[in-house]
């Protein structure tokens, strides 16, 4: 019986769905007590509808005969109760998701229910219903093609006159919460992908346009923030300082690839509103600011920042627009102003009309100084009233306020004498080098180090092209060498500056001259000493695997091209500024050691660069063998027969005491031993049931051990113990969650013996021990330190 009467029940049928549209018929007011009621009848008609679209068109017959979705909009007029609208809105959102017919997305479009529960004037005062209100926007944009977007649209002459999908999803693009912000972007993009002509109009079109300036202006504030963190007045960590600028630089790089969404879509008078917002709103600020003589910055952001957001913006969206127009403000003061591009505008080309429009901004802003009634003939070019006060009096501020220097245009950041200034912009130089995206007025420009003489249309080959910066270069390239001859310069600067000045003498190919050659020799030898020095070191048993590892990733960093550069690294180079010199810890020694590790291996390689010698062979690198295993701390360790809990001889060793912390003098025997370029100095005690052999206790590297011998107390042996373990380190910092505080302090041994004699040969054993260590580490890289790169 009950069984034949829940077949009769078949909550799929007709019959059924035709009773649920008849029970939601009957619904008079929305109120708290039929609140659930009317919930089971809404998502009843959304899994009916989404079964019938797939299954039986029957019931999407019957879901068009009783107009249903009216009855959706007449809930949400009829209700009194807000909490109903957040599930009649999911139920609408899955059901439309789950539509495959293109008949039933067209007739759910149509008559205007969809554009009126979008209308609808929701209160999104606290609460829930942001989220499903956005997610049912996003639902109606994943359906929208040519043949549906025109039924969301209210048209009136031939122009969109109202959009409410579009409009109304805008109010949600600056939300707090990332989701919706993510939801409203995918629906704009989907709406700008249907390449409808009126809608592009439309959203084109004040005051709706005015949502590329919004997302100008939020990259603004992304800028702001990004900026304060790089000059923290406060005490923030520099670890907590380098995580907030990576998380926002992250934010910023997030804007500008929603940007280049939009551009991709490939419409052009999208493309042009975005780029010239862009534009007008930030780059242009930016760069005249940094090229004004007053500096009159109206963002107020710092030069390092400036340099890096331009250089963020061109390498990820490219573009002819934006590159020609950027390149054509840095270069201005080199190009010919008597060529009106005017007059080649005419033949149509998008870019040429651009550079047009560039030009004279350029002109209006830069150049109009009322001070000055005079003009002046640079390179045979005259640039009009105000030319002589903008490039005599050209200055650039440096981070710490200081005036760096009177240059033209251009070339006052490459005689500036803040290095992370100098390194940001010649990357920024680098880029637009590099790309191939310059328009024909500024190709010859921007072949900024060829010795031909170009001729290219008017501009003229003696002011306008390469040759201009030719005349420059032996002085660009020699702040550079002095950046690299700095010896305050953080390692990091090094690298980047030694990245720099491979990439201009790839291009340069007359080379350095002779005083930027003995600048730079004398760097390298700098550099060699610095290493060699390290041989005395804590450190000098993880020489080799450094000088292995950073090899190849100094390779590797120098062959990178510019347009794939991280530009991240110019807000990181004024970070790293500390230095370590005078820290005696044992991790600021191995600080100390790889930096200067680094720094030899890229004046190497730039010397075989710029001497065209041929590099140290691989073989010769795998010689340099990774045998370091010594973490440094007094755990588990293997040499030779002898580890950690293990029975050794004790026919080499030296009888002694010593106190752990917390523990009572204990009688053990010391063993220094050196095999190969590993060391070791184990503590063993007697084994109990052997007096020939011992049971290993504890262990500690050779190097680093420092032994000294007690002023006061002749008998005792100090010894210092290297806690820090670089490979615990290095794996613990790239999640983030070490700190370096936890490093600073060594351990400590003092060791005593019978009398004074005992110790001055125990103190001897474990030094010739040490050296003969040391040896074997000189010797693995001696045909690298051997090698006669020449001055060929």
């Amino acid at each position: 019986m009950l069984r034949s009467l829940w077949r009769s029940i078949d909550r799929f049928s007709v019959q059924h769905f035709t009773y649920v549209i008849n029970e939601l018929k009957q619904i008079k007011v929305v109120h708290e007590q039929n609140r659930e009621l009317v919930m089971d009848l809404l998502q009843s008609v959304a899994e009916i509808v989404t079964y019938g679209d797939r299954q039986d068109p029957v019931i999407f017959e019957c879901f068009m005969e009783h107009q249903v979705l009216a009855e959706f909009v007449r809930i949400l007029k009829i209700s009194q109760d807000s909490t109903i609208e957040a599930p009649l809105l999911q139920y609408l959102s899955i059901m439309i998701q789950n539509m495959d017919s293109e008949h039933a997305i067209y007739y759910c479009f149509s008559n205007g229910y969809i554009n009126s529960i979008i209308s609808h004037p929701y209160k999104f005062d606290g609460g829930d219903l942001a989220p499903y209100y956005v997610s049912f926007l996003r639902a109606v944009s994943s359906k929208i093609n040519r043949d549906t977007l025109c039924l969301l649209v209210k048209v009136h002459a031939d122009a969109v006159v109202s959009f409410p999908l579009y409009t109304e999803a805008l109010r949600f693009a600056h939300h707090e919460e990332k989701m919706i912000q993510t939801a409203i972007r995918a629906l704009v993009l989907n709406i700008y992908n249907v390449s409808d002509g009126m809608v592009y109009e439309f959203i084109s079109t004040p005051p709706v346009s005015e949502y590329f300036s919004d997302l100008v202006h939020r990259l603004k504030d992304l800028c702001f923030h990004l900026d304060a963190f790089l000059y923290d007045k406060g005490k923030m960590d520099s670890q907590k300082r380098r995580n907030g600028l990576i998380l926002e630089s992250d934010k910023i790089v997030d804007e500008l690839y929603y940007f280049k969404d939009i551009l991709n879509i490939g419409e052009p008078r999208l493309t042009r509103l975005v780029t010239e917002t862009l534009l007008n709103g930030l780059v242009f600020p930016i760069l005249f600011s940094l090229l004004v003589s007053k500096n009159n910055n109206e963002s107020n952001l710092s030069a390092i920042t400036s340099l890096y957001m331009v250089s963020r913006l061109l390498q990820v969206l490219g573009g002819r627009m934006m590159i020609n127009n950027v390149a054509g403000v840095i270069l201005y003061h080199f190009l010919n102003i008597n060529v009106r591009v005017e007059g080649n505008a005419a033949d149509g080309h998008d870019d040429v009309k651009t550079f047009s429009k560039c030009w004279n901004e350029m002109e209006r802003i830069i150049c109009h100084t009322p001070e000055s009634n005079e003009s002046e003939c640079i390179n045979g070019n005259y640039f009009g009233a105000g030319g002589e006060n903008f490039t005599s009096n050209f200055k650039i501020s440096c981070s710490n306020g200081k005036i760096c220097s009177e240059r033209r245009g251009i070339l006052a950041f490459v005689f500036c004498e803040d290095h992370s200034l100098l390194l940001a912009f010649i990357f920024l130089l680098l880029f637009l080098t590099e790309s191939k995206d310059h328009d024909c007025l500024l190709s010859p420009t921007m072949k900024l180090f060829e010795t031909a003489d170009l001729q290219t249309n008017d501009i003229s080959t003696s002011a306008s092209n390469g040759s201009t910066f030719i005349r420059f270069m032996p002085e660009i390239l020699n702040a550079l060498l002095n950046v690299l001859a700095f010896k305050q310069s953080s390692i990091m600067m090094l690298w980047h500056a030694g990245w720099c000045l491979q990439r201009l003498l790839y291009f340069h190919t007359d080379g350095l001259n002779g005083d930027n050659l003995l600048l730079f020799t004398t760097s390298y030898d700098q550099s060699r000493v610095s290493f060699l020095k390290e041989l005395d070191g804590v450190w000098f048993d993880h020489i080799p695997d450094t000088l292995r590892t950073e090899w190849e990733s100094c390779k590797r960093g120098l062959e990178q091209s510019s347009q794939y550069k991280d530009p991240l690294f110019m807000l990181e180079l004024v970070l790293h500024q500390q230095s370590t010199s005078g820290k005696s810890s044992s991790y600021f020694a191995w600080k100390r050691m790889v930096d200067a590790v680094k720094a030899f291996i890229l004046h190497f390689q730039l010397k075989s660069f710029i001497f065209k010698s041929v590099l140290i062979d691989k073989p010769l690198l795998n010689t340099i063998s990774c045998t370091t295993n010594d973490s440094g701390a007094i755990h588990a360790s293997d040499i030779s027969s002898g580890s950690f809990g293990s029975n050794v001889s004790l026919a080499s060793g030296i009888p002694c005491s010593i106190a752990f912390s917390n523990s009572e003098i204990r009688d053990i025997y010391i063993i220094p031993i050196a095999s190969g370029i590993t060391g070791k100095l184990l503590l063993t005690e007697k084994h109990p049931f052997s007096s020939r052999h011992g049971v290993v206790i504890a262990i500690a590297p050779l190097a680093g051990l420092c032994p000294r011998i007690d002023e006061d107390h002749p008998s005792w042996l100090h010894l210092r113990i290297r806690e820090f373990d670089p490979h615990f380190y290095t794996s613990k910092a790239r999640g983030n969650s070490l700190s370096m505080h936890d490093h600073l302090t060594d351990g400590r041994w003092t060791l005593g013996f019978p009398n004074t004699k005992a110790c001055e040969e125990a103190h001897l054993a474990i030094l010739n021990e040490i050296t003969k260590q040391r040896s074997a580490v000189e010797y693995t890289f001696a045909p690298l330190l051997q090698c006669d790169l020449g001055l060929a």
